[in-house]
């Protein structure tokens, strides 16, 4: 367990890792780089609620598919959590990435939902992303949300969507649907920093002041 003092480079965000696996567990750990602190681990529900209430984590890369407690995984975790979560956020890691998974977790309160597929340096990122307000999900992924969340087709003011260019409406609907700065630049063919450009034009035009609110705005308007 890595309990190593911030470093004088900046802010390390506090983790605790929950997953059945001791192997992936000890691999996560080796993979995640220096913008994370480790605090604490887990194998069972009982185990984690224990952990998380004792450790005070920023955010919880949680399994959902879990042993132990009345056989709820990862969403009993969260149930078990519910006095922390103003403070500590959840990001759902997994091999499964059924519908039925990713939506139970969401609704259970996590921030997000990525697969065991991706690198650890894209993992560190999506815990500081998640860390910093963020809801981050693995591209495919994002629809599921949308499709359990999205609400009857909202009327849509014609001078909401006149606000924006052409290329932002593209950029708003990628990262909406969970694509990172990166994924965007890369599907766009832009540079990053056109994306963040264009990202902060578009929270300013319709008045968000988050990612998150931005992919809820997107879904009432089924504009995904």
């Amino acid at each position: 367990m890595n309990n190593s003092p911030e470093s004088g480079s900046g802010r390390r965000v506090r983790v605790v890792i929950v997953d059945d696996h001791t192997i992936f567990r000890s691999g996560l750990k080796a993979d995640l780089d220096e913008r994370i602190n480790v605090v604490g681990e887990a194998g069972t529900v009982e185990q984690a609620i224990a952990v998380i209430a004792e450790s005070r984590p920023e955010v919880v890369l949680l399994d959902v598919h879990l042993p132990g407690g009345l056989g709820g995984g990862g969403r009993e975790v969260i149930a078990g959590s519910a006095a922390l979560l103003a403070t500590t956020s959840f990001l759902a890691l997994s091999v499964s990435d059924a519908a039925e998974d990713v939506v139970s977790v969401i609704r259970a309160g996590a921030r997000g939902y990525v697969t065991k597929t991706i690198s650890g340096k894209e993992i560190s990122d999506a815990v500081i992303r998640v860390a910093d307000g963020d809801a981050v999900f693995s591209p495919r992924l994002a629809g599921f949300v949308l499709d359990a969340f999205g609400t009857a087709p909202a009327d849509i003011a014609d001078d909401e969507l006149d606000k924006l260019s052409a290329r932002e409406l593209e950029v708003m609907r990628l990262i909406a649907r969970g694509y990172s700065y990166k994924e965007v630049a890369k599907e766009l063919f832009i540079s990053i920093k056109t994306v963040e450009t264009h990202v902060s034009a578009v929270l300013r035009k319709l008045q968000l002041s988050s990612r998150h609110e931005l992919t809820k705005w997107a879904a009432e308007r089924r504009l995904l």
